[in-house]
């Protein structure tokens, strides 16, 4: 048993017969001549290893050989890392990540995060956070404290942040750059017309403007003489580029739209803001999505055309996250007609909404970093996530009982007693919590069906009986082993005093129960209750807690 059972709370799992059998031979070897007659026994005690759970098989260990519980193994580190960079030198890099305040940020925005801030970490530098607000359209005010709470709460080495709304001069002397060394024009077209132009490899008749026309016709738009949608601001590319989206792209437009922080009219486009800003803040390095790729190829002509030296890019394949609502539009609609609660609704895919659910950032931070950066897409998968989180709380959180849908029961003939539990298995020092038994418990009905005998954790077992309308209970004793030979589930139970009222919302759906109350200690923790999983408790009103599900 104890070598089973070392077996088992030391790999998470219920060994197979042939492994405990080889490590009791081994430091056994006058077993050999039983082997067949201790394979039998072994076979009966891992039935009894499988029935308990990490919490007993640890309590049971410590209680046969507690010297074999304390062992110390050093595991071996998970090795994780992302490829090298080349054309790295002694000062490092500098990477950029580059979200617009249309909202607050989601799991696919950790994603660049952390892949950018890993690199910074590994060959230091700087890490320059870009926020992109040259869309009045998609901008609100409160956007931007969102998304710099979300910063922080991903924990990245920003060293510098940038406004690409305080840099509207920078944008436009570059513009008229290029306007004067003939890299691009002042359409007047109709969209539709360019568009047929365009599709026609034929060229635009405002492509023949002279330099001075150009810089007129900018002046023009600065001062606000155009109404929306009647000019733009061209690259001159080749007109019969293979792929039409390379052809003449825009790079200035005219929005008539207030923005929370300028007073502007002519707006950059991202091909042309992009490319200033990873030149002039010496971005050497950039990664973003494989979406991006034709962008990629649009900002080399402006590139070029100043005759500067791009940042070496790489772009990783799309990442699907099921049917989690990411889209800021869509949110913004749910929370408004009520459909969500707010931008941390639990059934949302914002990093506000997975830090509600007791998710940990570097939880997060090590999915994106074992996703990477290849171009395959891939689905998200949360079972990992929820792994990576499970293997940061596990060891620290604190384990009490919740009892779903609770009714109350007497159990005939039990002496009164106190059921002492340990606070953490993996924290002794912790010490234990103490659950006073009184005649009556709460209990969930349903761990109850179709059982003749129940043990209730921690404290003593009982028979079932149930008469069609009502349960029975009858003391049936405390000694494990009676729970073991009756293959007895062992289940949560409360005492009929001193609990809690508790919600535990999820995904899925809310349940209803009881708790114990050193909840009332753990506001904004992530606890484990005991056989239903890891939850955060959100908040504690007087006799009622509200917690959210993480995983189990």
């Amino acid at each position: 048993m104890i070598h089973a059972l070392h077996n088992a709370v030391t790999h998470n799992s219920v060994p197979k017969a042939g492994t405990v059998l080889g490590m009791l031979m081994g430091k056994h070897p006058e077993f050999r001549p039983q082997a067949k007659e201790m394979s039998a026994i072994l076979n009966e005690v891992l039935i009894e290893v499988e029935a308990l759970s990490p919490e007993e098989r640890a309590e049971k260990l410590f209680e046969l050989a507690p010297e074999m519980l304390s062992e110390k193994k050093e595991k071996k580190e998970k090795i994780r890392g992302l490829r090298a960079l080349k054309n790295v030198d002694e000062k490092g890099v500098v990477m950029r990540f580059a979200p617009n305040p249309s909202g607050p940020l989601h799991l696919g925005h950790a994603r660049a995060a952390y892949l950018n801030d890993y690199y910074i970490r590994q060959y230091g530098g700087r890490y320059v956070l870009r926020i992109e607000d040259t869309d009045p359209r998609r901008v609100e005010p409160e956007n931007y404290e969102l998304l710099l709470d979300d910063i922080k709460w991903l924990g990245i080495n920003i060293t510098e942040t940038v406004y690409q709304s305080d840099r509207f001069d920078i944008y436009y002397e570059y513009g008229r750059k290029l306007i004067e060394i003939g890299g691009a024009y002042i359409c007047t077209c109709d969209s539709e017309v360019f568009r047929d132009l365009k599709n026609s490899k034929k060229t635009c008749p405002c492509r023949d403007q002279s330099v001075e026309e150009n810089l007129q016709l900018w002046e023009k738009m600065l001062n606000g003489d155009f109404p929306e949608g009647t000019v733009t601001v061209r690259v001159k590319t080749e007109i019969d580029h293979p792929d039409p989206a390379m052809r003449d792209f825009s790079i200035f437009r005219v929005v008539d739209h207030p923005h929370p922080k300028i007073d502007a009219k002519v707006y950059p486009m991202m091909n042309l803001s992009v490319v200033i800003d990873d030149h002039l803040l010496g971005i050497t390095h950039v990664i973003r999505g494989k979406d991006h790729i034709a962008n990629t190829r649009r900002q080399r002509y402006i590139y070029d055309y100043f005759g500067w030296n791009p940042p070496e890019y790489h772009h990783y394949g799309r990442m699907s996250i099921g049917d989690v609502v990411l889209s800021t539009t869509a949110i913004k609609e749910g929370i408004k007609s009520g459909a969500y609660t707010g931008w941390d609704d639990i059934h949302l895919g914002t990093l506000k909404a997975i830090a509600r659910r007791g998710i940990l950032p570097e939880a997060v931070r090590n999915s994106m970093i074992d996703i990477g950066v290849g171009q395959t897409d891939i689905k998200f998968s949360w079972e990992n996530l929820f792994a990576e989180n499970k293997a940061i709380v596990d060891p620290v959180s604190n384990r009490y009982f919740f009892v779903e849908n609770p009714v109350k029961c007497r159990v005939a003939g039990a002496p009164d007693m106190t059921a002492k539990a340990l606070l953490n298995p993996n924290d002794e020092s912790k010490g234990a919590r103490e659950l006073v038994f009184k005649q009556e418990l709460f209990v969930s009905e349903s761990d109850l069906k179709g059982c003749s005998m129940v043990r209730f954790k921690d404290l003593f077992n009982a028979e079932v009986s149930y008469d069609g309308s009502e349960y029975s209970l009858k003391y049936a004793g405390g000694l494990l082993e009676d729970a073991r030979k009756n293959k007895a589930p062992i289940i949560q139970w409360l005492p009929a005093k001193d609990n809690l009222r508790c919600t535990l919302l999820s995904p899925e759906g809310n349940c209803e129960g009881l708790c114990e109350r050193g909840v009332l200690l753990e506001e904004n923790n992530v606890v484990q209750f005991e056989r239903v999983g890891f939850a955060r408790i959100d908040s504690v009103k007087g006799e009622n807690v509200t917690a959210y599900f993480a995983h189990h």
